[in-house]
């Protein structure tokens, strides 16, 4: 585990903190809320970038892309 110091607004600190209250927080639930949270936005970041980076494709050239792709990992894994 690593440890974060975080610098959070008062109204970010008071809105989460009173949503796990009214949610039944334990201890550790602010840090398990805040790792969820970064990986949910790492993960919509991800998809807004291969969104962007494949705008210009139909969906038939976006399809053959990704049948190649696992065509490829399944031959390296078989």
């Amino acid at each position: 585990m690593t440890r974060w110091n975080l610098v959070i607004s008062d109204d970010t600190d008071r809105s989460v903190r009173s949503y796990l209250a009214r949610t039944g927080g334990k201890k550790g639930d602010l840090s398990r809320f805040v790792d969820r949270a970064v990986r949910q936005a790492i993960f919509w970041e991800t998809l807004e970038s291969v969104w962007e980076r494949n705008k210009g494709l139909s969906p038939d050239e976006a399809q053959t892309l990704v049948d190649e792709a696992v065509a490829q990992v399944r031959a390296g894994h078989s």
